[in-house]
């Protein structure tokens, strides 16, 4: 079991560099069987052009899932056979708040977040998981765009906190935040 976190801003390379790795650990462990789990719903034409451009770029040879908010359901199916790619849970927390509608509150998006840490922490599966790194930049001018910011920043905080490995990318180059010794 491993649990890696890949984190950057749109367009860094980070789904690419994920991808990499998921190659990298099938090389390393052999009869292991690959999973996608995309957490964007498309909605418009540009998230399908980018859903499509990710499966072309992704290849042939993942099990494809469609998981907009049951994330914590969908990783309890994997075990130490289980190769699982996560992207992204930045769009998985955009859902997440989406779904709880107007009575969306730090509360219950932290209990979220933190059902999603304690699933990947017990389970046996090798998982990668990407996510936007959003708190770079100006404060949000919006009540809930500031929600989503200070979440997705505590969520990525919790979230490495549990993984093994956490990785920046930036302009397509990686840089180690954490490294286990494993």
């Amino acid at each position: 079991m491993s649990i890696e976190l890949v984190l950057g801003g749109a367009r860094s390379g980070k789904s690419r560099f994920a991808e990499q790795r998921i190659k990298q650990l099938c090389d390393m462990l052999p009869n292991v069987t690959k999973h996608y789990i995309a957490t964007s719903e498309p909605l418009d034409d540009e998230m399908r052009a980018r859903i499509s451009h990710h499966r072309q770029q992704r290849g042939d040879g993942w099990n494809e899932w469609e998981v907009p908010v049951e994330l914590v359901d969908t990783l309890s199916k994997f075990d130490k056979s289980d190769i699982v790619l996560v992207d992204c849970l930045t769009l998985w927390l955009n859902n997440v708040i989406y779904y709880l509608g107007e009575s969306a509150n730090n509360d219950d998006i932290e209990q979220a977040v933190s059902k999603l840490a304690s699933a990947l922490s017990h389970s046996d599966a090798h998982i990668v998981l990407v996510s936007n790194e959003v708190g770079l930049g100006v404060v949000p001018l919006g009540e809930v765009s500031r929600m989503f910011v200070d979440n997705a920043g505590r969520m990525n905080q919790k979230i490495a906190k549990v993984s093994d490995n956490v990785t920046l990318v930036a302009a397509g180059l990686p840089l180690v935040l954490k490294r286990s010794e494993r």
